[in-house]
């Protein structure tokens, strides 16, 4: 019944493997496929399995008691007993499951296993320890085997994980399992995290790590989300175009910034408006959306690079526009040199972003990190580095006379 409706990611993968890793967000139904494989090990005949939680009362209330628990499935009659005095599960054929709590790793070391199923992994209180004493207890029948069924977090047990042999990764968001949530739950959580880290993780199941080296951490740049000021003091379109056309080109990078002044130098503050980056334009046609940009934020200026043939911006522009006026810039110093100082703004509390920016967080989150040969260029991230320093960094100019 199960495999007649049960996704690919909820479904075992074929071939050889030692640890199933499902990671997925809140809802998605890895609770379900972890429960459905446990179901399906007893029913071929297994008779030594484990069930590890982060806690004894989680491990009732989700893999044993819950909906998609081990009570709730299958036929009643292949239903196991609990006996939660003695912390087991006894199946009609004589299988018996343990349940352990990863809070005692120690409670691990003497049972052994054919397979067992451990739930929200990232949650452990002792996740080194349980996992090792575990996979140790595994030792039983000819294939022995562990799922684990967990929302992702970045920890150093995760990244261990990982990397062990014999690991085998599939993943799930919420909206995969849309059909058995409530409609409105779906709708609520998606409109108030979808695009931030926090939705990223717990409804896309995604594993967002911090990067050796990289200047800005994931925590950084979650924190930076604030509401908008009333007003603006000045606000730039910066740009940093690609080098050449087409759907292989590099991305142009758009970013509408504005600047709210404080009292002093020291009080300002940025704040990123919108990411408007795009790739695969002609020169013309993202020079039209930078002019778009520019008319309706009600721009100062646009700001552009001119590096690498770029110098042909502001005729682009004002051959599209002759009103438009562009200030130009010149990049003497390397991509990750120009950003440490915008990085240590960010730390300082003067830069906010408005909203979720998933793409450009990204590729801040990986300025200055050793990132792999042929990775793509940080162009979202290059535009917002310029409307930093040029809103911030440079001198600050006297007021504007605009009328007489």
């Amino acid at each position: 019944m199960w495999d007649s409706f049960a996704r690919d990611d909820q479904r075992p993968p074929k071939g050889e493997w030692l640890i199933w890793l499902l990671m997925g967000g809140r809802g998605s139904g890895k609770t379900r496929a972890g429960a459905e494989w446990i179901h399906q090990k007893v029913f071929d005949g297994a008779k030594h399995i484990a069930l590890i939680a982060p806690t004894y009362n989680t491990a009732r209330e989700v893999m044993i008691e819950g909906e998609s628990g081990l009570l709730s499935i299958g036929a009643a009659a292949d239903r196991p007993q609990y006996m939660s005095s003695r912390r087991k599960l006894i199946w009609p054929n004589g299988a018996v499951g343990l349940v352990f709590s990863a809070e005692d790793p120690e409670s691990l070391r003497g049972p052994q296993f054919e397979y067992a199923w451990a739930d929200e992994f990232c949650a452990w209180a002792y996740p080194e320890a349980a996992l090792s004493n575990l996979r140790f207890g595994l030792r039983l029948g000819d294939d022995p085997r562990l799922v684990i069924t967990t929302t992702p977090k970045p920890s150093a047990a995760m990244k261990a994980l990982m990397t062990a042999k014999g690991l085998v990764v599939s993943r799930a968001r919420t909206s995969d399992n849309a059909k058995n949530l409530a409609p409105t739950f779906l709708a609520a959580v998606t409109d108030a995290y979808g695009k931030t880290r926090l939705g990223r993780q717990e409804l896309g199941g995604e594993l967002i790590e911090d990067l050796p080296g990289a200047l800005w951490s994931r925590d950084l740049l979650a924190r930076c989300i604030a509401h908008p000021p009333e007003g603006y003091d000045k606000v730039i379109v910066a740009v940093d175009p690609p080098v050449t056309s087409g759907a292989r080109s590099d991305a142009c990078g758009i970013i509408i910034a504005g600047l709210s002044r404080g009292k002093t130098c020291r009080d300002d503050s940025v704040y990123i408006m919108h990411d408007g980056t795009v790739k695969g334009l002609t020169p013309e046609a993202w020079a039209q959306r930078v002019i778009a940009y520019w008319d309706s934020y009600d721009a100062d200026y646009i700001l552009a690079e001119v590096n690498q043939g770029g110098e042909m911006v502001s005729t682009i522009i004002n051959n599209l526009n002759s009103d438009a006026y562009v200030k130009t810039v010149y990049a003497s110093r390397g991509k990750a040199a120009r950003a440490e100082p915008v990085s240590a703004l960010y730390a300082q509390e003067r830069i906010y972003h408005i909203r979720a920016f998933p793409e450009l967080d990204d590729e801040l989150a990986a300025l200055g990190a050793k990132t792999a040969r042929g990775a793509k260029s940080p162009d979202r991230a290059d535009a917002l580095v310029w409307a930093v320093t040029d809103l911030l960094l440079a001198p600050r100019s006297l007021p504007r006379i605009r009328k007489l």
